[in-house]
Parts: structure tokens; C-alpha cells; sequence
């Protein structure tokens, strides 16, 4: 949808092009709520702000339409076709570091490893992964808040770019 179209459709649809980028309705709200844009970035910079900070339940919920990273997202939703050209694809090696450090932190914080893979490399985003089994429960719950928003910036950039 071209960003005009956006700032101008009726709320229900421009609700279901933001839905996709990041199911949370207090966020949904307030990305709707925020039209007109002057462009898609400010869009972008506007998923990275508003509804901060997003709650334990809200990050949850909204972890639930995310696979695990280096898993092939499964079904037909909008979440999993974004999901699916997102994640980088990973050898045999990576995908077994993979697995043994999703299980390592699922053990940790009791939900799924989440990170923007956009633009990053599998050696990345186990980095990052290894890194981030330092942080207190506490700490990950910024950087899941954090990783969110990346991906729901540049999923609702990608969905107004078309």
C-alpha cells in the first residue's frame, strides 16, 4: 500500500496492514492513531516509540506469531511469510548452534529467542544470541521490546513500500 493510501484508508484497513508488523493492539492503535505520515520512514521511526514500553504479556503474545530463529516458519499467515524472508538461510553447523542455543535460552527466559535476522548473518545472530544468555530476565525484556520494534519497522516500512 503506497503511504497515501495509508494515511487515507479507512481505519479497519489501514489496521490490517499495520496488524502483520506487530500484533499488539495498544501499538496497532497508536500507529493508526498517528496518520497522516509525511513519509515511510517516519512511519519506521514511529514503530521504534510508540506503546513504549510494551508489557511482559503484550512481548508474549506478540512472540507467539515468531518462529524460532533458524526454524522455517510453518502456515499461511502474513506473520510467517514475512518470517520466511526474513531469517537468513543456515548451514547444517549453524543450524545445530542454532537449535542448541534457542533450547539454552528458551531454558533461561521461558519464551523464544527473538532478534531482527534482517540483514544479518547466521555467525551474527549466534553472537548475539550468547550475548544476550548474559542478561538478567530483566535486561532481555528491553532488548525483546527492542527487537520487536526493528522487525515492525521494517515490516510496515516493506508493506508501504508496495
Amino acid at each position: 500500500m503506497l503511504l497515501e493510501n495509508f494515511n487515507s484508508a479507512p481505519r479497519e484497513e489501514a489496521v490490517a496492514v499495520v496488524k502483520p508488523a506487530l500484533d499488539i493492539s495498544r501499538w496497532i492503535d497508536a500507529i493508526v492513531d498517528g496518520r497522516p505520515y509525511r513519509s515511510v520512514d517516519e512511519v519506521a521511526a514511529a514503530a521504534t516509540t510508540v506503546a513504549a514500553p510494551l508489557s511482559e504479556a503484550e512481548l508474549d503474545g506478540a512472540l507467539a506469531h515468531h518462529p524460532r530463529i533458524g526454524e522455517r516458519p510453518q502456515g499461511e499467515s502474513a506473520e510467517a511469510a514475512l518470517s520466511r524472508k526474513e531469517q537468513p538461510g543456515v548451514d547444517a553447523e549453524a543450524a545445530a548452534a542454532l537449535a542448541a542455543g534457542n533450547k539454552a535460552y528458551e531454558e533461561k527466559f521461558d519464551r523464544v529467542y527473538l532478534v531482527r535476522a534482517a540483514g544479518r548473518s547466521a555467525e551474527e545472530i549466534l553472537a548475539l544470541l550468547q550475548q544476550r544468555l548474559g542478561n538478567t530476565p530483566e535486561q532481555e525484556l528491553v532488548v525483546v521490546d527492542q527487537q520487536l520494534r526493528e522487525i515492525a519497522a521494517l515490516r510496515l516500512a516493506g508493506a508501504l513500500e508496495s
